[in-house]
């Protein structure tokens, strides 16, 4: 993929700066989704915090060679609910999500040491492009209903379609100007226009959003009242970090608490590293690198579960790579790690203005929608561009790519006892196992 600016290029301090805000507003939706979805009193604020902390800690140890950010993880959510679950009191639970963050922390280092001196080639012949590329094309595709979700706000879901409404319209208005705006910037777009479409997608869908919402107000017509602006008046200038509350309830942590939480944390951090091991080969792909062997793949392990740890100590959310920010890279052309680097030092930072993030949790999903149409898209086109080179006239590469798009596709979800084997995960497994069985066939 042609880039604009390569891993060790060092764009203006102006340009920097705006590339940071795009890569911000490309995975603040998801980032702050999971404390909001997990609830018991989740900061936001603290889990935009955190993913800053995480994403500094995953770039000091890849030598700032790998352009990804880390946010949130929507894998660990049911890990999270059983640590409140199982918890006697509010901030037991707060403690077991601490625990539970290094529990994961410690999946990673261990396969990062076997990786270290076993090398990356079993995982490559493991996990041939013929598995990662499905793979990688379903993380997309498995988003695309959140993204038409998000598109559809105002409309009401029946089972078989959205049935739209007044307000129904006015969110498919929005999220159509906030795509073809992203669309036509980068495609027609000129020097800086093509490099931060998001932003100027955002701006022009929270304009429309805007002026409904003002014509609802002077007309009393909720279904125009895209954009909630009373967020303002109950803004928290400091966040709620877990470990502030999660040291209140160590005392109240037990030997049996303690083992639900490995139950509950340790088999999804197994989950996790096969969409970590998809990522990387995704970013590898968009910047002609690997990076599974410069820096390392023990290092992006290493990296990455650390700076898990890291994350949770703020915000209570695990962290992982985000598909949304490697589709920001691959859309604009950017995959400098200096911009890496603001984007995590703008989060930090920006979690003690309260009047930004609340700016930007006022985004309405409507419009962000029509962003990530385009961000979960690109994540399953670069996907498919893996699978290019494979040769689908052979029946072996048909089966294995067919068995990881239907599974994962039709969503083979599976729940063992306390653990939840995603699709992708279970996609990946049976992949694995499927080109595994038949790769002892000779060439013809």
């Amino acid at each position: 993929m042609k880039l604009i600016y390569g891993v060790k290029d060092k764009p203006s301090l102006g340009k920097t700066i705006v590339f940071a805000f795009q890569q911000l507003l490309a995975i603040l939706a998801a980032t702050i989704a999971v404390p909001a979805i997990v609830g018991n009193g989740m900061s936001q604020s603290a889990a935009l915090f955190g993913a800053g902390v995480g994403t500094l800690v995953y770039l000091l140890f890849t030598k700032f060679r790998s352009p990804v950010f880390l946010g949130s993880s929507f894998a660990f959510l049911g890990s999270m609910f059983a640590a409140f679950a199982g918890a006697v009191s509010a901030e037991a639970g707060y403690a077991g999500l601490l625990i539970g963050a290094a529990f994961a922390g410690l999946v990673y280092v261990v396969i990062a040491l076997v990786v270290k001196f076993a090398g990356v080639k079993w995982i490559n012949k493991l996990m041939p492009p013929v598995v990662i590329g499905p793979t990688v094309a379903l993380i997309g595709l498995s988003l695309a209903g959140n993204a038409v979700g998000d598109a559809l706000t105002g409309a009401t879901n029946n089972g078989s379609a959205y049935e739209m409404g007044a307000a129904g319209w006015v969110s498919i208005v929005c999220a159509l100007v906030t795509l073809a705006t992203v669309m036509i910037c980068s495609v027609y777009g000129k020097k800086m226009a093509k490099m931060i479409p998001f932003i100027i997608g955002i701006a022009a869908g929270y304009a429309v959003a805007s002026i409904f919402t003002v014509i609802g107000n002077a007309t009393a017509n909720d279904a125009l009242k895209v954009i909630d602006f009373s967020a303002f008046s109950s803004m928290k200038w400091i966040p709620d970090f877990t470990f502030l509350k999660a040291f209140k309830g160590i005392s109240a942590i037990d030997g049996k608490y303690v083992a639900t939480i490995a139950v509950a944390y340790i088999p999804v951090a197994f989950v996790v590293f096969a969409e970590h091991i998809a990522d990387h080969k995704n970013i590898s792909s968009i910047i002609d690198s690997d990076l599974l062997e410069d820096p390392g793949l023990h290092r992006t392990l290493l990296g990455d579960g650390v700076g898990s740890v890291a994350g949770a100590f703020f915000g209570g959310c695990p962290n992982t790579t985000y598909g949304e920010s490697i589709g920001c890279v691959a859309i604009s052309g950017n995959a400098s790690v200096v911009t890496i680097l603001t984007t995590a030092c703008l989060a930090v930072v920006a979690a003690f203005i309260a009047p930004f993030t609340t700016f930007l949790a006022t985004i309405p999903s409507c419009v962000m929608g029509g962003v990530c149409i385009s961000l979960y898209g690109f994540i399953a086109v670069s996907g498919l561009k893996m699978v290019q080179k494979v040769d689908l006239g052979d029946n072996r590469n048909l089966f294995v790519v067919s068995v990881i798009l239907i599974t994962g596709i039709g969503g083979m979800a599976l729940k063992i006892g306390e653990v939840t084997l995603t699709a992708i995960a279970c996609a990946l497994i049976l992949g694995i196992l499927t080109n595994t069985l038949l790769s002892g066939k000779k060439e013809d």
